[in-house]
């Protein structure tokens, strides 16, 4: 038996691939629990609308979840708690850098090479690494260190194995390549006091989940996500990340794909499925 968790957020309809999603979620608890987590931290583009339609697609898939359900908008103490527990071990500083000034340090001659894609995407160039948390302000984003971190926890390498994706061989991030390939990833976005990576981390202990269940497409977010667990204490679940729903033309099914979204399905009288087999 596990607990698994579908956590969706409310900024959108929930189309095709989310259904696959929340029912291989579902199945994989194999008799033991499936809970319900909305993702609601960026509160400018969630909809208490988009959450009740949340509830009536999932119904209508025929899935049940734990009560009461997690919103991560009601638990910025926990992740502020988490974030000064780093501080306090010194891993994390305040960041000013726009997207734009990224870039530019990126594109800049001297740099003499073309940016590095990581799983946040462009790895960044440590700009802000020498500020301390003493000097953070309310515009600023947070940002762990991931030299300090490795450091600290005497770690080289994370680990991990996915009962999906070649389960018979560990996905392994050496230190050097974590730290010049993921790099100084945001911990906690401005205005929004925390960040997916570090939210998710929190939650899934807190609630104990014990196999995470998402997409491919998160699978290089697992090694940010391990360290999280590590620096904090915390314990790290089993992972299972599945494949992906996508159109006709190859491209993965996105929010704005509202020719997919659940709700026009349950409109029109289809009947849903039994599994995500």
């Amino acid at each position: 038996m596990n607990r698994t968790r579908f956590a969706p957020s409310p900024t959108g309809p929930l189309h095709l691939g989310h259904a696959f999603a929340a029912l291989t979620a579902a199945g994989l608890a194999d008799r033991g629990e499936f809970l319900l987590r909305i993702e609601d931290i960026d509160q400018s583009r969630s909809r208490p609308a988009y959450e009740a339609a949340i509830f009536e697609d999932l119904a209508w898939l025929g899935l049940d979840w734990a009560k009461p359900v997690m919103r991560q908008s009601e638990r910025m103490a926990a992740y502020q708690a988490a974030l000064d527990r780093l501080a306090g071990l010194g891993l994390v500083y305040p960041c000013s850098c726009t997207r734009a000034d990224i870039k530019a340090a990126l594109d800049a001659p001297q740099e003499g090479h073309a940016a590095i894609i990581g799983p946040d995407g462009p790895v960044y160039p440590g700009t802000c690494r020498h500020r301390s948390m003493a000097e953070a302000g309310p515009e600023d984003a947070i940002r762990l260190n991931a030299a300090r971190a490795f450091a600290h926890l005497a770690l080289d390498a994370v680990a991990f194995r996915d009962e999906n994706i070649a389960p018979d061989v560990p996905h392994v991030l050496g230190a050097a390549d974590f730290v010049s390939g993921v790099g100084d990833v945001v911990l906690a976005r401005r205005g929004m006091g925390t960040s997916y990576h570090l939210a998710v981390v929190v939650d899934d202990a807190a609630q104990g989940v014990t196999l995470i269940t998402r997409g491919k497409d998160l699978l290089d977010s697992t090694w940010i996500q391990i360290l999280l667990q590590h620096l904090l204490d915390l314990p790290t679940p089993r992972y299972h990340h599945h494949r992906l729903i996508r159109d006709e033309a190859g491209k993965r099914l996105a929010k704005r794909d509202d020719a997919r979204a659940i709700s026009l399905y349950r409109a029109e009288g289809s009947t849903p499925p039994i599994s995500a087999a």
